[in-house]
């Protein structure tokens, strides 16, 4: 049988409450003796019965992390960025629950039994009613990628729309007036985001916007490539493609490779959210840096700071994206 708190307690000579505090760094307890506690639990082999503390403490120990989807639009390099953010903040006594809103017909499992705090990575409008019941059930909150209106919770969001419209400025930059658009998961905010940035560029450098040079795509390898063989039929083809995110950008290149088209000689790509992958592609992507592992990462600070305090300032931060500048745009 494993040692209990009233085991330590014993042993150090203090009352079982002292040793639940000292186990959980209560600044009540003296250091002297809470290493002390800390030193016997190591001796003891003491493992916490998390059941038992949830009920004591009113907590479930459990963060939830919520997308749009997990199976449309969210690519798998987007997703094992944020969770690998998130992760690398939320502590070991936190359990990490991991779904798409999707899956829900109702949220009525959303509660603040189940959860001590809730990150959405919302990427479409669709989630509102998902954000409207969190923040009615009272439980820590905090929203990144998407700006939303309600202030009364924090907001962590990339600027996409500048992102893009700086890349689409270098790349008319080099020369290019024949520019095409990969567009992302329809309904998406960051679609909307990215496309707006490529179009100011073109209006603000009096480029001419031509319709067949809008492609829709999913956000995934497959709609870049597919995207791409539709670009190689049009009659008057487009000398650069910027596509709205990496994974488009990669299936777009080899759509190319495949119909011998060498990039970025006869055709120029550039990418968005510099994915690990965008280093290593032949040639090396240009594309926008948009940090999604540290907004998860800060996103992650942000909810412990809530749970822990919750009249935390609540506060809407914006993070700047970078154009990474390699080797898939060709100057004319």
């Amino acid at each position: 049988m494993s040692a209990t708190i009233k085991d330590i307690a014993k042993l150090a000579n203090v009352s079982h409450t002292t040793v639940s505090r000292a186990l959980n760094n209560s600044p009540l307890i003296k250091e002297a003796t809470k290493r002390k506690i800390m030193n016997l639990a190591a001796q003891l082999n003491y493992t916490p019965d998390y059941n038992a503390r949830s009920l004591v403490m009113q907590k479930s120990y459990t963060v939830g992390v919520f997308f749009t989807s997990m199976t449309t639009g969210t690519s798998s390099s987007f997703f094992s960025d944020v969770i690998r953010g998130v992760n690398s903040v939320i502590s070991e006594n936190y359990n990490l629950f991991v779904r798409g809103i999707d899956d829900y017909k109702d949220y009525l499992s959303i509660n603040k039994k189940r959860f001590d705090g809730i990150i959405l990575m919302s990427q479409s409008d669709v989630d509102n009613a998902f954000i409207y019941h969190v923040l009615q059930s009272g439980i820590p909150f905090v929203v990144l990628n998407r700006q939303v209106e309600e202030r009364s919770v924090v907001n962590i969001v990339p600027n996409d729309k500048e992102g893009a419209y700086k890349a689409v400025e270098y790349i008319i930059a080099q020369g290019h007036e024949r520019i095409a658009i990969i567009e992302g998961m329809e309904g998406f905010k960051s679609t909307q985001e990215r496309k707006d940035g490529y179009l100011k560029a073109l209006i603000q450098h009096e480029i001419p916007i031509r319709e067949q040079y809008f492609l829709q795509g999913s956000y995934d390898m497959d709609s870049g490539y597919k995207a791409m063989e539709r670009i190689m039929e049009l009659t008057l083809r487009p000398t650069a493609v910027f596509c709205s995110n990496d994974d488009m950008a990669i299936g777009a290149m080899r759509a190319a490779f495949d119909h011998g088209i060498s990039i970025p000689h006869e055709l120029s790509i550039v990418g968005f959210d510099d994915i690990g992958f965008a280093h290593f592609t032949t040639p090396a992507l240009t594309t926008v840096k948009r940090p999604i592992e540290q907004i998860s990462i800060e996103g992650a600070h942000q909810i412990l700071q809530i749970i822990k305090t919750p009249d935390h300032p609540v506060e809407k931060i914006f993070v700047d994206t970078k154009l990474m500048i390699r080797d898939s745009v060709c100057k004319i």
